[in-house]
């Protein structure tokens, strides 16, 4: 269900446990670009030509953000400052998939590559929920 934490990530292990010396150690940002590169390599490819510059452009908008704001939140070292950009790449998480229910309701990609699509968000959204949670967590001195 998407929202909820994935099991064995965040939640099951310490982060003290893991090194985490950059944003591209974060499992919600693995996920994110994991994400990135399946709209990328799949989606935009089979969307016509005429949606270069419509749908297709938000799409890749949306998905860069998502790894940027993980990013910029995790250089902000302050919790409530990287909860609002982890906030911010939840919000984009939700608005590619958007994207893509539309994609597949104008029937411009099939419904399988809108299911794949829904399971990639659906991880990086309970990755990301998972990470805001530690972070609060250290935060809040647990």
């Amino acid at each position: 269900m998407i929202g909820d934490s994935e099991p064995g990530n965040y939640e099951s292990q310490s982060m003290e446990k893991r090194i985490i010396k950059s944003f591209e150690d974060l499992e919600c940002w693995k996920a994110a670009r994991e994400l990135g590169e399946f709209v990328f390599t799949k989606v935009l490819p089979i969307l016509p030509k005429d949606e270069k510059y419509r749908l297709a452009d938000q799409m890749l908008r949306a998905a860069r953000s998502i790894t940027a704001n993980i990013a910029e939140g995790y250089g902000r070292f302050h919790y409530l400052d990287s909860s609002k950009f982890l906030s911010n790449a939840r919000g984009s998480l939700y608005e590619l998939l958007d994207h893509l229910i539309t994609a597949e309701a104008e029937k411009l990609i099939p419904t399988e590559l809108l299911q794949d699509g829904r399971e990639l968000v659906d991880r990086a959204v309970r990755l990301l929920n998972g990470y805001l949670r530690y972070l609060k967590g250290k935060a809040s001195g647990l």
